[in-house]
């Protein structure tokens, strides 16, 4: 039934001006602004993302974007730098070091929240680019 369908994906936030300033402006994406008050994510070689508000928004509380990046080091310094906090996770399986790097599970992996409190990552991957 779908299986020629263009899926996308979509998720709320609270604040649509911080979301588009946040992805725009912090993560340098292409963002649009509909005339329903929606913002769409231009994402190179996929589907746009779709960012609704909702004003009883509750943050997901899993990874909603993934972005691989070629460098996790730099991705991280050039970040932080524009003010983004890494989360920490000290689990028993699931620990990431001081700069909130998951390392030796699978490849590098570090998570951040939007303003909405929606979890993002960036996941070192060696074919990609900064």
């Amino acid at each position: 039934m779908f299986k020629n369908s263009k899926a996308f994906s979509s998720f709320s936030v609270n604040d649509l001006q911080k979301a588009k300033q946040f992805y725009s402006e912090k993560l340098g994406l292409q963002v649009s602004e509909n005339d329903m008050g929606i913002l769409e994510l231009q994402i190179s070689g996929s589907n746009n993302i779709i960012i609704y508000p909702k004003p009883d928004h509750s943050p997901a509380s899993f990874t909603i974007l993934n972005f691989p990046v070629g460098n996790i080091e730099e991705t991280v310094s050039e970040l932080e730098k524009l003010g983004i906090v890494f989360e920490k996770y000290n689990l028993a399986n699931f620990k990431t070091d001081e700069r909130g790097i998951l390392r030796g599970n699978g490849p590098l992996i570090a998570w951040f929240k939007d303003p909405a409190g929606n979890i993002l990552s960036i996941i070192e991957d060696a074919e990609k680019s900064l």
